[in-house]
C-alpha cells in the first residue's frame, strides 16, 4: 500500500484527529493566560513606600538647623519618633525636650486639635530652642512652649491666607482683596500697605497660570523694614476654565492663565514698600516679563521671590529680569529711595539661559563690589565674578568638565564660596551630588565630600559645619558632620536596612547604556522581580519623564522605594528608567539635545537603552515593550506609542501635556522658543502635538486625567481622544473627577488600574479583580511619620511640572 493510499484510510484519518487534538490541547494549555490572585499583588504592594520606607527610617536624618549653631532631627522607628538635638561643636547628641510633656501641652493649647501622642509628633519647624523654651509651628500653627512648666501659648493660628514672615518673626504679610497688608505676630493688629490693588492687577499675587495660590510673593529687607514685592498685570492675559462634577448646578472654576504664543501674557511692575511709612516706591522702568532665571514661576519654592537680593543695609535692591523666551538675561540694582535702576550687566544664551538646578546661584555681592553670575556658555555650569560697578568680567572662577548646582554659601569676608556640583569627579556617577569650596579669584577649589556617593548636604547659618548625608541607590545613609574645611567633626547616624533586606527589599540596578548617537553615556536605574528566574523572558516596562528641567529617575540617593517601579517588577516584568539627552545636570549640549523639538521626549534614547538592556540580560524580552508616565511623562508616552508603533506594544500616558500649545507659555517657550506660524498656517510647534500622529497608533494605549486638572489642563488629553476617534482608533479612557494634576485619594486607584493594564495586555495575564490597594489616608498617615514631616510628599506619586 502506498504512502497516499494509507494516509486516506479511515484508520489513519482517526489516529491523525486524536493526534492533532491532543497537541491542540496541549498547546492552549500552555497558553493560558496566568491568573494573578489577590496575593500576587498583595505581595507586589509590599514593595511600594508606605510598606518599605517605616523600615528603614532608623538611623535616617533630615537635619535642621538652628540660629545657635546646634540642629534638630527627627529620629524614628517602630515606636515612633524622637527629636534629638545635636551640638556640632561639643559632638553632643540628646534627646531635644520631653516629649509627653510638649505633647500634652500643645494638646490643651490647641483646644483638642492636636490629637498626635508623645512619639507621634509632627512639629513643622523650631524657630528657638532652649532648655526652658521652645518656639515652633505645628499644623501651620505658631506655638511658644515652657518646657519647665509644660504649658504652651498660641502665638499665631493657623493662617488664611498664609502668612509670609518677615526676618524678625514680628511680622506676617499677606493678600486681601489684591492689596498687600501686614499682620502684628504678638498683638494680631493688620496694617493695609497698598491700596490701589484690583482684581487682575494684585500685590504680590501668585499666579503662573500652571500653579496658582493666595500666598503673598515678595521678599523682606534684612531689617524688617521693607519689602521688595510686584503688582502683577493679569488684566489682559486669557483665562483657563475648568467644570467640577456634580448633581446640582456646577461652579465654573476660571483663572488666568496664558497660553503659548499669546500676544497678551502677565507681567510684573517692581516695588518697594516701607511697611512704617506706607511709602511705595515703584521702580522706574517698563514692566517685566513673569519669569525668573530657574523655572516657570517668580518663586521656585515657597512665596520667597527669586531673582531678588537686598543690600544688607536695605539702600539697594538687586534683580535678574528675564526675557520671554529665557534667552536673555538683565542685572539690574536699584535705589530703594528713588526707584532708579541701574543696568549693571546682561547675558544672552542661544538657546535657554539657567542660573543653577533647583536654586538661583547669582548673587550680589556689594561689600565686594562684585556679581557673584553663573553661565553655560563654556558648555558647562561655572561661577564668574563680575565688577559690580563697571559690569566688566573679573575672573571665572570654577573651570572644567562637571557643573556648579547650588551656590549654598558666600563668605564675603574670606573670599570663599561654597557649593554643589555634579560631574567633577572622574569615575563617578556624573549625577552624585559633592560639596565644594573655592576663592573668589579661582584658587584654591577643594572637595569636601570625599566619598564616592551622593551627598545631601544641609550647611548651618553661620557656615561653620555642615551635616551631610551621603548614600547611593544601593548604599543607605551615613550622616556626619564636618567643619566649614571637610574635617570630621562627628558621625551622627547610619541609616539601618536590615528590617528591609529581611523583607524581601532588593535594590535596583544602576545602569549604563549609550545614547541615539552610540556614543554619549546615559545612565539610569534596572528594576527586577527579587523572584527573578533568569531562564526565562520578562516584558520590559520603561517609567519615563523626558524633562527637559528634570530626568526620569530623580535623585540618586539611597530610597526604600522608587514610586512602584519595584512593586511592578514584583508582577512579572524589568522597569527600567534612563535620563536621556536633553534632560538637566549633565553638559549644555546634553540638556540642548532636542531644544525647539519637544516631540523628541528622549524617546530615541529610551528605544536604544532598552535595546541595550535587551542584548545584555537573555531574560529581558525586548518584543513585549511597554511604557507609562505622568504629566511629561504622559506626553511622553503619548509620543512613544505614536512615533514607535512597532516597538512599544503598551502605554500608559497619564495627565500629559500632549500638545504644548494648550499649556501655560513660562514652560514652553523656554524649551522651545516663541511660537511662529507660517502663511499656511503651520507653525513651528506642530510636531509636537501629539493628535497629529494618533493615527500611528497600534498597541493599547490607557489615557487618564483628572477633570480639575489645573497644572495640565484636562483639554491635552481630549485634543488626542478626540484624534484617534478620527482615526477610528481602538484605546481606553479613565478620566477621574474632580481631581487635580495629582490624584489625591484617587491615586491608588489609579496605580491599580495601571499594574491591571500591563499585567492584561503586556504579560498577557489576568489580573485580580478589583485589588483593592492600602487607602489613601492610611498611606499619607504612614509616611508623614518618618525622618522628615513632609515625607509622603516625596514618596507619593512624584509629580514635577509640568
Amino acid at each position: 500500500m502506498s504512502f497516499n493510499k494509507y494516509r486516506n484510510s479511515q484508520p489513519f484519518i482517526l489516529a491523525a484527529c486524536i493526534l492533532l487534538s491532543t497537541a491542540a490541547a496541549v498547546t492552549m494549555q500552555a497558553q493560558q493566560p496566568r491568573q494573578y490572585t489577590a496575593e500576587d499583588y498583595a505581595a507586589a504592594e509590599k514593595f511600594m513606600a508606605y510598606n518599605m520606607n517605616p523600615l528603614a527610617y532608623q538611623g535616617a536624618v533630615r537635619a535642621e538647623w538652628l540660629n545657635d549653631g546646634r540642629f534638630w532631627y527627627r529620629a524614628a522607628d517602630d515606636t515612633g519618633i524622637t527629636y534629638m538635638l545635636v551640638d556640632a561643636a561639643t559632638g553632643k547628641s540628646v534627646p531635644a525636650f520631653d516629649q509627653a510633656k510638649l505633647a500634652s501641652a500643645l494638646q490643651s493649647a490647641s483646644e483638642g486639635k492636636i490629637q498626635d501622642d508623645a512619639r507621634q509628633l509632627k512639629i513643622a519647624a523650631i524657630d528657638s530652642l532652649s532648655k526652658d523654651e521652645i518656639a515652633l509651628t505645628y499644623a501651620g500653627a505658631r506655638y511658644r512652649c515652657d518646657l519647665a512648666a509644660a504649658s504652651c501659648k498660641l502665638t499665631s493660628p493657623a493662617a488664611k491666607p498664609p502668612l509670609n514672615l518677615s526676618p524678625d518673626k514680628k511680622l506676617g504679610a499677606f493678600i486681601r482683596d489684591w492689596n498687600l497688608w501686614v499682620r502684628n505676630m504678638e498683638t494680631g493688629a493688620e496694617t493695609q500697605l497698598t491700596t490701589d490693588g484690583q482684581r487682575d492687577y494684585g500685590y504680590a499675587t501668585d499666579n503662573a497660570g500652571w500653579k496658582h495660590s493666595d500666598a503673598a510673593i515678595l521678599l523682606w529687607s534684612p531689617d524688617s523694614k521693607k519689602i521688595a514685592t510686584f503688582q502683577q498685570d493679569q488684566r489682559k492675559t486669557g483665562e483657563m476654565y475648568l467644570v467640577p462634577t456634580t448633581n446640582s448646578h456646577p461652579k465654573l472654576e476660571a483663572w488666568k492663565y496664558p497660553l503659548v504664543g499669546d500676544a497678551n501674557i502677565t507681567m510684573i511692575e517692581r516695588v518697594i514698600i516701607d511697611v512704617n511709612t506706607h511709602n511705595l516706591v515703584r521702580l522706574k522702568m517698563p514692566p517685566d516679563q513673569h519669569r525668573s532665571t530657574i523655572c516657570d514661576d517668580v518663586a521656585c519654592g515657597g512665596s520667597t521671590w527669586d531673582d531678588v537680593e537686598w543690600s544688607p543695609d536695605a539702600r539697594h535692591l538687586a534683580f535678574v529680569s528675564t526675557s520671554r523666551e529665557h534667552k536673555q538675561e538683565w542685572l539690574r540694582v536699584a535705589d530703594t529711595a528713588t526707584g532708579e535702576v541701574r543696568q549693571v550687566m546682561t547675558e544672552t544664551a542661544p538657546k535657554f539661559f539657567e542660573s543653577g538646578n533647583g536654586k538661583v546661584n547669582w548673587h550680589y555681592l556689594p561689600a565686594s563690589n562684585a556679581i557673584l553670575w553663573f553661565s553655560e556658555s563654556d558648555n558647562w555650569g561655572n561661577l564668574y565674578l563680575y565688577d559690580l560697578a563697571t559690569g566688566k568680567l573679573k575672573n571665572q572662577i570654577t573651570h572644567g568638565d562637571g557643573n556648579v548646582t547650588q551656590v549654598l554659601r558666600v563668605d564675603e569676608k574670606a573670599h570663599t564660596i561654597y557649593f554643589l556640583g555634579v560631574g567633577k569627579e572622574a569615575g563617578r556617577d556624573p549625577y552624585f551630588r559633592h560639596f565644594y569650596s573655592i576663592h573668589f579669584d579661582g584658587t584654591g577649589q577643594k572637595l569636601l565630600t570625599p566619598e564616592d556617593a551622593d551627598h545631601n548636604i544641609k550647611l548651618s547659618q553661620d557656615g561653620r559645619y555642615f551635616v551631610d548625608s551621603y548614600s547611593t541607590p544601593t548604599q543607605p545613609h551615613t550622616t556626619v558632620v564636618r567643619s566649614a574645611d571637610g574635617k570630621l567633626a562627628m558621625e551622627v547616624a547610619k541609616q539601618d536596612i536590615g528590617k528591609l533586606v529581611a523583607a524581601g527589599w532588593v535594590p535596583p540596578i544602576p545602569i549604563k547604556v549609550k545614547a541615539r548617537d552610540g556614543q554619549t553615556d546615559l545612565y539610569g536605574m534596572m528594576f527586577k522581580p527579587s523572584h527573578l528566574d533568569p531562564a526565562k523572558k520578562y516584558p520590559i516596562v520603561n517609567s519615563v519623564y523626558p524633562g527637559p528641567q528634570t530626568g526620569s529617575c530623580g535623585s540618586r540617593e539611597f530610597s526604600a522605594a522608587h514610586r512602584d517601579d519595584q512593586s511592578l517588577a514584583e508582577l512579572g516584568f524589568i522597569v527600567v528608567c534612563i535620563d536621556g539627552m536633553g534632560t538637566d545636570l549633565r553638559s549644555k549640549s546634553f540638556h540642548e539635545a532636542y531644544y525647539a523639538n519637544l516631540g523628541d521626549n528622549t524617546i530615541p534614547d529610551q528605544v536604544a537603552g532598552m535595546k541595550q538592556l535587551a542584548a545584555q540580560y537573555p531574560f529581558i524580552d525586548i518584543d513585549r515593550a511597554g511604557i507609562f508616565g505622568h504629566s511629561g511623562g504622559g506626553n511622553a508616552t503619548g509620543a512613544a506609542m505614536f512615533n514607535y508603533p512597532d516597538f512599544f506594544k503598551v502605554g500608559i500616558a497619564e495627565s500629559g501635556n500632549h500638545d504644548q500649545r494648550d499649556y501655560e507659555d513660562d514652560w514652553a517657550e523656554k524649551w522651545s522658543g516663541l511660537l511662529t506660524t507660517s502663511a499656511d498656517g503651520k507653525s513651528n510647534y506642530d510636531s509636537q502635538a501629539n493628535q497629529n500622529i494618533a493615527k500611528n497608533l497600534k498597541g493599547h494605549l490607557l489615557l487618564a486625567h483628572g477633570t480639575m486638572d489645573d497644572n495640565v489642563p484636562p483639554n491635552n488629553t481630549m485634543l488626542v481622544v478626540d484624534a484617534l476617534i478620527k482615526a477610528n482608533k481602538d484605546f481606553d479612557l479613565l478620566l477621574i473627577p474632580n481631581v487635580a494634576h495629582g490624584y489625591g485619594a484617587a491615586s491608588q486607584y489609579m496605580m491599580r488600574r495601571r499594574w491591571d493594564y500591563f499585567v492584561r495586555y503586556l504579560a498577557g495575564g489576568i489580573p485580580p479583580n478589583e485589588y483593592e490597594m492600602k487607602p489613601f489616608a492610611a498611606v499619607t498617615k504612614i509616611l508623614s511619620s518618618g525622618p522628615s514631616a513632609d515625607e509622603y510628599t516625596d514618596d507619593l506619586e512624584a509629580i514635577p511640572e509640568p
